[in-house]
């Protein structure tokens, strides 16, 4: 969908915004049945990323309860085709965003949930569910961690900032070098729950070189509202450009100089997951 100027968007709607949430807690509750289960099955599909039961189960719910409450809304989720809608309005999911990490009892996946207008990403919201944590913003309301307002941090040089990323396997060897050769802190508190600790304060940048729109999507507006800034490594708005970074919006320049210089192409067959 096109973007208009952001001062022509109009606030996002509260009461979408309290459903969105309400949405991403039902699939979080859907996932934790499964989660450091012993008989959890790990499929793999076509381009190797794994997909559980978990997955599957969590986007069918949200997918029932949308098709009850928004029949007119597009749906597009990482698990089934999407839905076309007629409305305007579009929701974008990723039932778990840290498939791997949440195949090997690690507490740190999503549950990611989006709702797209004509002037682009209205509401986002990441819920944690093993951590009890939930970040969600909506267009000129603020963005929230369970109900507190959430801010990026102040650190201003990339010297002194933590840094995240999903993985290093994804980065070529050149961008990855021109990281370490700051004094920036390299962590891989990664996935939706880096853009937590980005929109929190408690990290700097998230990187993800290679991602898709469904991994992404409610990052631009949960970073507007936190007083930072998203967009791809080129520097284009919005979540569907293959790649993301989240920062505190002082460093974020910076970083893509320092980026921009790099050979980024990411390792082939190397996909997020």
């Amino acid at each position: 969908m096109s973007s208009p100027s952001a001062s022509a968007a109009p606030p996002a709607d509260l009461d979408l915004m309290a459903e969105a949430v309400e949405l991403a807690h039902l699939a979080g509750q859907a996932t934790l049945p499964w989660f450091r289960h012993v008989d959890l099955a790990v499929d793999r599909k076509g381009d190797g990323t794994p997909v559980t039961a978990a997955d599957r189960e969590a986007e069918r719910l949200i997918r029932a309860e949308l098709a009850s409450r928004h029949p007119d809304d597009g749906v597009l989720g990482e698990e089934e085709p999407e839905t076309p809608g007629t409305s305007g309005r579009r929701w974008i999911l990723d039932p778990i965003d840290g498939t791997k990490a949440f195949t090997h009892g690690v507490p740190l996946y999503s549950n990611l949930l989006a709702v797209e207008d004509e002037h682009g990403i209205a509401i986002g919201v990441i819920n944690i569910p093993a951590l009890g944590e939930t970040v969600w913003a909506g267009r000129g309301r603020g963005c929230f961690c369970n109900g507190e307002p959430a801010r990026v941090s102040t650190v201003g040089s990339i010297d002194e900032s933590f840094i995240s990323t999903s993985g290093f396997s994804p980065w070529s060897d050149e961008a990855l070098l021109a990281l370490q050769q700051t004094d920036a802190h390299l962590r891989t508190w990664g996935d939706g729950y880096g853009y937590v600790l980005v929109a929190t304060g408690r990290v700097e940048a998230m990187i993800d070189p290679a991602a898709e729109l469904y991994d992404l999507a409610p990052m631009p507006v949960i970073m507007a509202e936190a007083g930072g800034r998203f967009t791809s490594l080129d520097g284009e708005d919005g979540p569907g450009h293959g790649s993301g970074i989240a920062s505190n919006g002082l460093l974020h320049d910076d970083l893509l100089a320092l980026l921009g210089g790099a050979d980024r192409t990411a390792r082939p067959g190397v996909r997020p997951g």
